[in-house]
């Protein structure tokens, strides 16, 4: 069975916009010497700044492009170097 490139770019660019979300949902409820939600986002988001509108804004479109830039390079990968390598979905 081949991936759909689409189907799995906004699949995994939705469910990293997601978490992000948790993750800063996290990071306004749980006190902050609980946890480093806040330099964690920072050091893997560029131009990411804690508790700032347009940061947020920035965090979650950064998120959707890591998802989908994923997807963009997993399928290709499973389509055509391993499905195809392995006969996985052909029957032997």
């Amino acid at each position: 069975m081949l991936l759909n490139i689409r189907v799995v770019s906004w699949s995994l660019g939705i469910f990293f916009a997601f978490s992000y979300i948790l993750c800063v949902l996290y990071g306004l409820i749980v006190p902050q010497r609980l946890h480093g939600m806040s330099a964690f986002l920072e050091a893997v988001l560029p131009a990411f700044k804690w508790l700032t509108f347009g940061g947020f804004i920035l965090g979650l479109a950064e998120s959707f492009l890591y998802g989908a830039y994923i997807g963009i390079v997993f399928v290709p990968i499973y389509n055509n170097l391993i499905n195809s390598r392995l006969g996985v979905g052909r029957g032997e």
